[in-house]
């Protein structure tokens, strides 16, 4: 037989957390046809794989992707990362639905997300079959945070019946059209406002309609244990499979608390339920600037919060809550130092900048400055966030039942997406994890850390064919050097990508990185969830069938 690609004289780690073995990978129109010791056939292209781990394509489980991959389809910094498929629409932020009507409000409440991106009136089906061609395969959820901004807006109050049921239709039309689920962002307006007994009629119907929950907690800071229980129980009473995403114990009063949870769903998990969570290997996290301030200061809109952070009385009001809360789903930072300016479209000049330092150089107090910087940036500011133990974040990297997640955008060196500061984790979150933590600190086994990153989140999205190196398994392969893999992307310098000349990434059955460079081949697929939960290349409704 001649294969189209025979990958020789690797070390095969299959994603089963099993250890690797040396071996030959064949791939034949766009799947594995054959894995042996010795693959004796030939092939278009034989790759050298000795001294090279060869994995199933990484899996990053929580990704904003959407907010770029249509201005950047080549997916640039996740696939030069090994990552071949990403999971997008997280926090209850996704790009569709869209109602007529709702362009401008849905683009205005995600200015500092996705600055470049072009909105439309969508419904969310239309959105999948408009997707465009892209490097890496997408997986999409549909946000709780947009649906009640389509039906209520940023109303701080329980929907109506009518509004609910709107909702529920909405999410029925998602799901129909193959989302993988519904994601939440408890942590900010509008979905702060939903009391648990809204989440749990939307999903109810994702238990219907065998479809996944992935959750933003309520809190991850001051109340992140109550807030991990909110999480277990709708798995509990929906019988659901919840992803808790981006774990964290944020803020100083809150570090040390990882083991206890990291128990507490050890526990969940033997009482039958299924929940699982990932976390990036990373101290400081991102966010819009205007989500640091409490739900109370955000009701209404943009326009509304941003009037309001003009008054005096507002100003006292945070400072209060801020001295005695710390940030809402962040807690007490040591130091205004530790927000740091990352995105400002209209303020570029400022990227890379602290609070804490804006505010010497303005003679201000923080509060003014941060108030004062959100309006002369429109809202749009997105900044950095140091708040994470790094004790808290070993615990989460150690641990095997903790899947690797970037929480981070694909972007470029290049193009529109190359400005800003972003988080290093854009183009480091996955050799920072193989490279610092398992080959440098030890802290865990090469094979345990390829599991997270593969088999683990493979089986949790119910993915029929990827996540494995299996014959029939789709073709998504990452190649790469265990001694030559590492980030390269800092807080200072985050437009870098990783070391390692040989790192080669394959998605279904076509190479996209060659020796560390793009091809410019955008094989990547929408996946679809089936009626039966399993999610995998299934057609748009303009296609027909495909395998």
């Amino acid at each position: 037989m001649r294969y189209d690609i025979i990958i020789r004289g690797g070390l095969l780690f299959d994603g089963s957390g099993a250890a690797g073995r040396l071996g030959d990978v064949a791939a034949k129109n766009g799947r594995i046809a054959a894995l042996a010791p010795v693959i004796a056939d030939e092939a278009v292209r034989e790759i050298d794989a000795r001294g090279l781990a060869v994995a199933p394509g990484f899996i990053d489980i929580k990704t904003h992707s959407d907010f770029v991959l249509p201005i950047n389809p080549t997916a640039d910094s996740k696939v030069r990362q090994g990552v071949t498929t990403e999971i997008i629409g997280h926090c209850g932020f996704s790009i569709a639905p869209v109602l007529p009507g709702k362009v401008d409000l849905l683009k205005d409440y995600l200015s500092a997300s996705a600055p470049w991106l072009p909105f439309r009136e969508t419904s969310f089906g239309g959105y999948l079959d408009s997707f465009p061609a892209t490097s890496v395969n997408a997986g999409m959820l549909v946000g709780h945070n947009t649906l009640r901004l389509m039906v209520m807006g940023m109303d701080r109050r329980a929907p109506t019946a009518v509004e609910l049921d709107h909702m529920i239709a909405l999410l029925e039309e998602a799901l129909d059209a193959g989302a993988l689920g519904l994601s939440s962002g408890l942590f900010t307006a509008p979905g702060c406002y939903a009391e648990p007994s809204e989440m749990v009629a939307l999903a109810r119907v994702l238990k219907r309609r065998n479809a996944l929950y992935f959750t933003h907690l309520r809190d991850e800071s001051n109340h992140v244990l109550e807030a991990v229980e909110e999480a277990i129980e709708i798995a509990r009473t929906c019988g659901i499979h919840v992803e808790i995403v981006h774990l964290k114990c944020s803020g100083t009063d809150n570090w040390g608390k990882t083991p206890r949870i990291l128990a507490r769903l050890d526990a969940a998990r033997a009482e039958g339920l299924d929940i699982d969570c990932d976390a990036y290997p990373y101290t400081a996290g991102s966010n819009p600037l205007k989500n640091l301030l409490p739900p109370w200061a955000q009701a209404g809109g943009m326009a509304d919060m941003l009037a309001r952070l003009r008054t005096r009385e507002v100003r006292t009001r945070l400072r209060d809550d801020i001295a005695r809360d710390g940030f809402n789903n962040w807690g007490r930072l040591a130091s205004w130092d530790c927000l740091r300016i990352s995105i400002s479209p209209h303020l570029p000049q400022h990227a890379g900048a602290t609070i804490g330092g804006l505010a010497a150089a303005r003679n201000q107090d923080p509060i003014d400055t941060l108030c004062d910087y959100l309006i002369e940036d429109c809202g749009a500011t997105r900044v950095l966030v140091t708040s994470i133990a790094e004790d808290d974040v070993r615990e989460l990297m150690r641990s095997g039942a903790v899947f690797v997640g970037s929480d981070g955008n694909c972007v470029s060196t290049t193009g529109a997406t190359s400005g800003g500061m972003p988080h290093p984790r854009f183009y480091g979150t996955f050799p920072r994890v193989l490279g610092h933590y398992a080959h440098t600190l030890g802290l865990l086994p090469l094979e345990r850390a390829i599991h997270k990153m593969t088999g683990g989140p493979a089986k949790a999205l119910r993915l029929r064919d990827r996540g494995r190196l299996a014959v029939g398994y789709r073709a998504d392969l990452t190649l790469f050097d265990p001694a030559d893999f590492e980030e390269r992307a800092t807080y200072d310098a985050p437009h870098r990508y990783p070391s390692g000349a040989r790192t080669t990434v394959i998605v279904n059955g076509t190479i996209v990185v060659d020796h560390a460079s793009h091809t410019g081949a955008t094989p990547g697929v929408v996946l679809r969830r089936a009626p039966d939960g399993t999610v995998g290349r299934t057609p748009s409704r303009a296609e027909g069938t495909v395998s």
